[in-house]
């Protein structure tokens, strides 16, 4: 199996700004997180930037690092654009790993891509793990995903999906005899020629709605295979509270 790992990474971000270039013990979290990719099974790992400046935080640190445009509505557009510029073919895989997870499980990323070469019938493939906490279930912040008989994406959402008729909070959670909803993990694998069709793809209403833009794909019929993995993700980095729990958990050497 043959794959790429793309980061985008662009320098706004409205409750941590220059997130990329956030210290980590003397290092960027975008290098953070490529060196964990790097750590897959990935045939290479590049940084798709929106800025001079991390691509030069990047090659200073020997990670792959590219130019793409400032102005691009999404990381999608991103990434697109990223995989023409690599010259990519259009059957190539290539595993979206976004720029702010610095303890993202290199295993996770080979899953996600073997997935994906495994279901031919799937343009996307991505992760998601059980919820064991009822206020992760209940809370509009925690993505959940419902699945069909060959682990295929129904339909993502915020809301606590699935949920019984007689649902009734603690009874139902606490029940043996149900499996466990599963929280939606964000990592994507792509097939190239889909990613570069997605960007022209009219938004959906229902992505609109939920702010997800995986339904898109769903709502045009297209197909998400989902691993689902037996660990929790890493801790992602979206507020500076976040930045210093990462840090905590890195060790100045690592």
């Amino acid at each position: 199996m043959t794959f790429t790992v793309l980061i985008p990474a662009r320098l706004a971000s409205s409750r941590l700004p220059n997130k990329p270039l956030a210290d980590i013990h003397n290092v960027p979290m975008v290098v953070r997180v490529a060196q964990r990719a790097s750590l897959s099974h990935a045939a290479r790992v590049v940084v798709a930037a929106d800025s001079l400046e991390i691509v030069a935080a990047c090659e200073a640190h020997g990670v792959a690092a590219l130019l793409t445009r400032s102005d691009h509505p999404s990381g999608s557009d991103r990434l697109a654009e990223a995989c023409s510029l690599i010259g990519l073919g259009a059957q190539d895989i290539v595993v979206n790993v976004q720029g702010d997870e610095p303890l993202i499980d290199p295993s996770l990323i080979d899953a996600v891509a073997a997935l994906l070469e495994s279901r031919a019938d799937c343009a996307m493939s991505t992760a998601a793990h059980a919820i064991d906490q009822l206020a992760d279930f209940l809370s509009p912040h925690v993505v959940k995903v419902v699945l069909d008989a060959q682990n295929t994406a129904l339909y993502f959402s915020r809301a606590p999906i699935p949920v019984g008729r007689d649902f009734n909070g603690q009874a139902w959670w606490e029940s043996s005899s149900l499996p466990k909803p599963l929280r939606h993990v964000g990592i994507y694998g792509y097939r190239v020629g889909f990613l570069q069709t997605f960007p022209t793809l009219p938004p959906a209403p229902l992505e609109q709605l939920e702010s997800l833009e995986q339904l898109r794909a769903l709502w045009h019929g297209h197909r998400i295979a989902v691993h689902i993995t037996l660990q929790p993700p890493g801790i992602g980095v979206d507020t500076p509270e976040d930045l210093e729990r990462v840090r905590g958990l890195l060790s100045p050497d690592s």
